[in-house]
């Protein structure tokens, strides 16, 4: 009776095991960050804009966009972190309009639509054809730099590097043309001023970031379209 109790227990953990075994993986969660409290609201933004430092802007000729270490990396303590998908494909999970996910183990949307917010164009993503779309960084590594983040640790411009907050889904030729400028050198659309000022203000007040005297006045007026 021992014996063939042995040989039923044994035999019902290799049919575990079995099934464990086809048991597909699970995927990654891309984590598709909708954050509560970001951007401020309009009401908020403006005293975070009242509260920044104002100073004429640092030397932008000693930047170097290595000094932000690795993009995409998954390995930071920034919102999005550390959850097994790179920080651009969290992005795209958070900004794409009917997004198809991936398979298993793939954090890659299979397909989507992004409403370009610096532009408005409706623009078709798939992982297999040439995209328009590029992941910003709104106060890009550049502008940060030349703001105060030249003399942080290089575990802190890694942070801000991947930091969703600090990132959006849009369209590439908008990127280029905004490149590293500030809010006084270049503006979205207008009907988006009012988000693009909130964004821009709580980054720069979350990584305690200077703005320049046209800068802020810039922000002042982008601001004031919001309802």
């Amino acid at each position: 009776m021992a014996r063939r109790t042995a040989v039923l227990l044994v035999s019902l953990a290799v049919a575990t095991s079995c099934h464990r075994a086809e048991t597909p993986p699970e995927r990654p969660s891309p984590v598709p960050l909708i954050r509560h409290g970001f951007p401020p609201d309009a009401d908020r933004a403006r005293r975070q804009l009242d509260g920044l430092t104002v100073a004429r802007a640092g030397d932008g000729e000693a930047y170097q966009r290595v000094a932000f270490g690795e993009t995409w990396t998954d390995e930071t303590d920034a919102p999005g972190g550390r959850n097994g998908c790179d920080t651009r494909d969290d992005v795209l999970h958070r900004d794409l309009a009917a997004a198809e996910p991936g398979g298993p183990e793939d954090c890659v949307p299979r397909s989507g639509v992004l409403h370009d917010p610096y532009t408005g164009r409706v623009l078709p993503y798939s992982p297999r054809t040439a995209s328009r779309i590029e992941t910003d960084h709104v106060v890009a590594l550049g502008a940060a730099w030349r703001a105060g983040a030249w003399a942080w640790t290089p575990e802190q411009r890694l942070t801000y590097a991947n930091d969703l907050d600090v990132l959006l889904a849009v369209d590439g030729q908008a990127n280029h043309d905004k490149s590293s400028r500030t809010p006084d050198q270049w503006k979205p659309r207008r009907a988006y001023w009012c988000e693009y000022g909130r964004r821009w203000t709580g980054i720069k007040s979350k990584y305690a970031l200077t703005v320049t005297p046209s800068e802020k006045a810039a922000l002042h007026e982008m601001l004031g379209t919001c309802p």
